[in-house]
C-alpha cells in the first residue's frame, strides 16, 4: 500500500461481504476505496439480476462519492435523529457536482442484505462464514486426496484445481450430476462453496473427481486434519455489527414485528397520496413476489450454461416482443437497472441515431 500511495495512486479492493466476517478489514491495510456486492449475503443469485453493490471510501473522499450519506443530528425536541448529511437528487442537481440518486430497484436489495445481517447478528454470521470456509477446505482436501493438486494456498471459499487434460471431462460429468464448475482452461478448474453447500454436495463433487477404484474421502476424518489456510495475521479480530439492533431480532416473530414497526413509520400508498418518487413507491403485487421468492426461479447462477437457462431466455424474448408491440420500437435493452440508467441509455441511443 505504501508503494502505491508514494506514487499518488488510489488503492481499490474488491471484497466479498461474508468473507469479511472472518478476514481482516480492508481499512486495516490503509486502502482508499472498497467495492463489492451483496449477492450471497441474504440475496439470491437471480441469474445475475438485481443485487445491491456497495462503495466505501476514506473520510477524505466522502464529498466525491455519489448518493447519500446519513448523519446523526438532533430534532427540535433534542432527540437524536438520522438525516441526510450529504445527498444528491435529480431535483437539486448543481452543474458539475451532479450525481444520481440511488434507485429503488437496488436499494431494496440493500435492505434485504441489511435484514439478513440483523436476523443472524454477528454471532450467526460468524458461524455461517466459518461453515462456508471449513466446507471449502474439507472439499479441497478431499480432492487433493483423490490425486489432484490444489493451486490456491490461501482462500475463503474459492480454490483452483490442477486437472491436467481432464477439465472438460470433469465439467461434463459434473453437469450430469446437476453441478456447475468453472473451467479456467483445459488443465484447470475452480470451485466456489457457499451457504447452501452441504455434505451431500461435497460427497457428490468428490465422486465427480474420483475413479471407480478410488476410496472416497470421509468428511469427519478430514475435518480433524484440515489446517486453516487463512494466515493468522489476515484474520479479523475486531468486533463487527456493534449496534444493538443486530442483537435483538433473531426469531421469525421478532423480525416480523420489527419489520412491521418500521413499515408503520413510512409513507405508503394505502395511507397517503405520494406526489414525488413514483419509482420508489411502486406497489409489488403478491403474485410477483411469490415468483421471485421461489428458489427454482431466483437461484440460477449468472454464468450457468445457456442450455440451463431456457426458461429465462423465453421470459426475455416474450417481454421484448410485448414491449416492442406496445411502443413500436424495434428492440429493447433490459440492462438498465434504474431510472437514471434508463435515461442514460436513451441518450446513448439518440446520440448513436444522429
Amino acid at each position: 500500500m505504501c508503494c502505491a500511495h508514494e506514487k499518488s495512486a488510489l488503492v481499490t479492493v474488491a471484497t466479498d461481504l461474508l468473507s469479511l466476517v472472518l478476514i481482516k478489514s480492508p481499512a486495516d491495510y490503509d486502502v482508499d476505496i472498497v467495492v463489492g456486492n451483496s449477492q450471497r449475503f441474504g440475496v439470491p443469485m437471480g441469474y445475475g439480476g438485481p443485487h445491491a453493490a456497495f462503495f466505501a471510501t476514506k473520510d477524505v473522499f466522502k464529498r466525491s462519492i455519489p448518493g447519500r450519506i446519513i448523519g446523526v443530528s438532533k430534532d427540535c425536541h433534542g432527540q437524536l435523529a438520522l438525516r441526510m448529511a450529504l445527498q444528491t437528487r435529480e431535483q437539486h442537481i448543481r452543474r458539475d457536482k451532479a450525481t444520481s440518486n440511488i434507485c429503488t430497484s437496488q436499494v431494496l436489495l440493500a435492505i434485504i442484505a441489511g435484514f439478513y445481517a440483523i436476523y443472524h447478528g454477528s454471532r450467526g454470521l460468524f458461524l455461517i462464514s466459518r461453515r462456508v470456509h471449513r466446507y471449502s477446505q474439507i472439499l479441497a482436501k478431499g480432492i487433493e486426496q483423490l490425486g489432484y493438486s490444489i493451486l490456491t494456498q490461501h482462500f475463503f471459499d474459492t480454490f483452483v484445481i490442477h486437472t491436467p487434460g481432464k477439465a472438460r471431462g470433469i465439467i461434463n460429468k459434473a453437469q450430469e450430476a446437476k453441478i456447475n464448475l468453472r473451467m479456467i482452461d483445459v488443465d484447470h478448474l475452480a470451485i466456489s462453496v457457499d451457504e447452501t453447500t452441504d455434505r451431500d454436495i461435497i460427497r457428490t463433487v468428490w465422486h465427480i473427481f474420483s475413479s471407480p477404484t478410488d476410496d472416497q474421502p470421509v468428511i469427519n476424518i478430514l475435518d480433524t486434519q484440515v489446517v486453516d489456510c487463512i494466515p493468522q495475521h489476515g484474520m479479523r479480530h475486531k468486533p463487527i455489527l456493534k449496534h444493538p439492533v443486530f442483537e435483538k431480532f433473531h426469531s421469525e416473530t421478532g423480525m416480523m414485528r420489527y419489520l412491521r414497526r418500521l413499515a408503520r413509520k413510512d409513507i405508503a400508498l394505502d395511507r397517503s397520496m405520494i406526489p414525488l418518487g413514483s419509482c420508489t413507491m411502486k406497489l409489488n403485487a403478491a403474485t410477483e413476489m411469490l415468483a421471485i421468492s421461489s428458489t427454482d426461479f431466483n437461484g440460477l447462477h449468472p454464468f450457468a450454461p445457456l442450455y440451463q437457462t431456457m426458461g429465462y431466455q423465453q421470459l426475455f424474448e416474450e417481454l421484448d416482443d410485448m414491449l416492442c408491440d406496445l411502443t413500436g420500437f424495434n428492440a429493447f435493452s433490459f440492462q438498465p437497472n434504474a431510472g437514471s440508467q434508463g435515461e442514460y441509455t436513451g441518450l446513448v441511443v439518440i446520440r448513436k441515431y444522429y
